[in-house]
């Protein structure tokens, strides 16, 4: 068995500038400290340390979540002054977000293996460099970046759905494929004539390529309303069930499916439309993003049809019926458990059976978006932390805020309100408004067990067993 030792990064390093800076100084440290070492290895990616269970450091210090090896045994001669080397010079440059830890000790890592495992498969996909604004003003007189993320994609015919965009190369899961300003922002307003005369009057306001762009968009809905049928076809809603949708030049090219590869998120700060990958995109593969309000097969091409005007023959409503139907039966119990977990009452009176929703909730969901659930399953770690931290207890909470925030990073990158808000509660989930609701699970956020192999910490984060 062996005894294991090393340091994981908590909370994890984000994409920003600081973060970034400070780890590219740490690398370079590293690798002038071995430079002479031929144990010490640099690939690509990473730098490998050849010695105990082989431990590395990538060069993309978002991904990295643990340096660690087995201590003991034949296999870790020499190891255990690499672990103690690399740690002191991460705490010399992160401070107390290196968490060391010695099963010795009875120390154990806070992230469990398998997340550990994924971060290390990561190390061999790397990010595309990342160009500032500035830069891309200078090489390309733009600041709206629809240039610059040409690289990332091509604007292609595909068949059956006219123009859409497809991948130019491989593309990271939580990388994020486009940043756009909308033409304009127009609500959903009634008589449709008035919502006409509204949208023809913000069309006057842009230069004379924005109009071209926006009248070149497919209109699904043609007629006496022409501008109106254009902004019903294309619009985006600027955030969660908003009545007021945008317009824009590059993303509304972006095709549907009930399964999409990538999320779009509207920034309320910024006033931009972000699109991330949130699986594994490969080079010729369309990008797409999700239209729809959820449901079983039948209800979502409905919706489809009324709302945006074509029937929907993506991969998942084109399967053979029995397959279908087991893929509706699993639509319609997400909605289920959904309502399930949102109800108030049942929330303060049977908090077990909520958060064992949520877990069974969590199964599914990866179960039907075959590990890309997206925001689904930021959503559902929030709704966990909100049941924990109705009852008083902290340190569940704190790890639900740290998966969601995990997860709102990958669908809308560090900049979205949502990634900051969660990453607030993860650091003080107490600042919650339903703290203090009760104490039925009080429990102090340091609490969080040390020492748990992977099924019993998620036995525990989930009170299964009670």
């Amino acid at each position: 068995m062996g005894i294991d030792a090393g340091f994981d990064m908590v909370p994890r390093l984000s994409k920003g500038a600081v973060d970034r800076q400070n780890w590219q100084s740490f690398i370079k440290i590293i690798k002038e400290r071995y430079q002479n070492d031929d144990l010490v290895e640099v690939k690509p990616n990473y730098i490998v340390f050849k010695a105990g269970e082989h431990p590395m450091l990538p060069f993309e210090g978002h991904k990295f979540l643990r340096f660690s090896s087995k201590i003991s045994g034949s296999h870790a001669k020499g190891v255990e002054e690499y672990i103690d080397t690399v740690t002191w010079v991460a705490k010399a440059n992160f401070g107390s977000r290196v968490r060391y830890w010695n099963e010795a000790g009875d120390e154990w890592g806070f992230y469990n293996w398998q997340e550990v495992n994924d971060s290390f498969k990561s190390y061999e996909q790397p990010d595309e460099p990342e160009i500032p604004t500035s830069i891309a003003q200078y090489v390309f007189g733009t600041d709206t970046m629809s240039e610059l993320n040409l690289q990332l994609f091509g604007i292609q015919l595909v068949p059956g759905k006219g123009k859409g965009l497809v991948a130019r190369f491989n593309i990271a899961k939580g990388k994020r494929i486009l940043y756009e300003k909308p033409f304009f922002t127009a609500p959903n307003l009634s008589p449709i004539s008035l919502m006409e005369s509204n949208i023809a009057t913000k069309l006057k306001a842009l230069s004379k390529t924005e109009q071209q762009q926006f009248l070149s968009l497919h209109n699904n809905f043609p007629g006496k309303h022409p501008f109106s049928g254009i902004v019903k076809t294309n619009a985006l809603p600027c955030g969660p069930d908003s009545g007021i949708g945008g317009v824009y030049p590059t993303i509304c090219l972006i095709n549907h499916s009930c399964l999409p590869n990538a999320h779009n998120s509207w920034n309320s700060d910024t006033k931009c439309e972000t699109i991330h990958a949130i699986r594994y995109i490969k080079s010729g593969e369309e990008i797409t993003i999700s239209y729809d309000k959820g449901g079983p097969s039948d209800s979502r091409r409905t919706h489809l049809k009324d709302a945006f005007g074509f029937d929907c023959n993506c991969s998942l409503c084109s399967l053979p019926l029995p397959d279908l139907q087991i893929s509706d039966a699993r639509r319609l119990q997400i909605q289920l458990l959904d309502n399930a977990i949102g109800d108030p009452d049942r929330v303060m009176n049977k908090p077990d059976d909520c958060l064992a929703d949520c877990h069974c909730l969590l199964q599914v969901l990866e179960e039907e978006y075959k590990g890309s659930a997206g925001v689904l399953i930021a959503r559902l770690y929030y709704d966990a932390f909100q049941i924990s931290i109705t009852h008083g207890d902290q340190a569940r909470a704190s790890v639900f805020a740290e998966r969601g925030h995990r997860s709102r990073v990958i669908c809308e990158g560090e900049d979205s309100p949502e990634t900051r808000k969660i990453k607030n509660l993860m650091e003080n989930p107490a600042g919650h408004r339903n703290f203090g609701a009760s104490k039925r699970w009080k429990t102090a956020k340091g609490l969080v067990p040390k020492g748990l192999d992977t099924d019993g910490f998620e036995k525990w984060l989930w009170r299964q067993g009670r």
